[in-house]
């Protein structure tokens, strides 16, 4: 369970304070947004335009952060009634084989989404249609800002070198966006981080496993000191 997971150094553990504590502020930020903005739609019959999408964008934010740190502490879920049939060497070559499957996704995973990602901030993007093999000059998109979003004050400097010195009335889009380069990558790190793992034999599979039985277990100690 994702509960046992334990950093062995100084570097892991404060890693793991910060990739928590993000998913902590990410989860706070679209409480308190949205908890304000249906204190100001009811009570005082106006809102924040902003809310919905700067939500949208949180939950966004959430997801592509929380599946590479699910894979770090084992909390995927998965089926492994077919694998455990095996015996533990079969069974190990079998999640290296579901390891390398999870890296080859990932890396398509991360080209899609640089490619996306990289005209909205003035890169171009990769040749090559399963694996990047270079790059391709793009139409710098950089300009593109985000429907509702007003831009920040204080992220005003960017405006010279993203924006050819024009200032943007809303939040550039490759701001939000970044997420999706970030969290693939953070994402492949972390699958080849387990898939090592595994190799090592520090770790058996890439999903949490028995997590029924575990629960039943915890359940049936409960009632045996009731």
């Amino acid at each position: 369970m994702s509960s046992s997971y334990q950093p062995k150094t100084t570097l892991g553990r404060v890693v793991n304070e910060i990739e928590e504590s993000a998913i902590a502020l990410i989860l706070a930020a679209m409480t308190i947004l949205t908890f304000v903005n249906v204190v100001l739609r009811y009570g005082f019959q106006t809102g924040l335009t902003w809310g919905l999408e700067a939500v949208s964008f949180l939950f966004a934010w959430l997801v592509l952060f929380g599946a590479s740190y699910a894979v770090k502490v084992t909390a995927h879920l998965g089926v492994d009634a077919v694998i455990n049939l095996f015996s533990p060497p079969v069974r190990k070559v079998l999640a290296l084989i579901a390891g390398g499957i999870c890296i080859f996704y990932a890396i398509l995973l991360m080209k899609g989404a640089w490619d996306y990602w990289a005209p909205f901030a003035g890169f171009d993007v990769t040749s090559g249609r399963w694996f990047p093999t270079g790059f391709t000059p793009t139409r710098d998109q950089a300009w593109y800002e985000v429907l509702e979003v007003p831009m920040l004050e204080a992220l005003r400097f960017i405006e010279p070198i993203m924006n050819e010195g024009e200032t943007y009335e809303k939040l550039p889009r490759f701001i939000p966006y970044a997420a999706l380069p970030f969290g693939m990558a953070l994402l492949l790190f972390r699958v080849i981080q387990a898939t090592v793992r595994i190799a090592t034999g520090e770790a058996t599979s890439l999903i949490v496993s028995h997590e029924a039985e575990e629960e039943v277990e915890a359940v049936k100690h409960m009632n045996e000191g009731a």
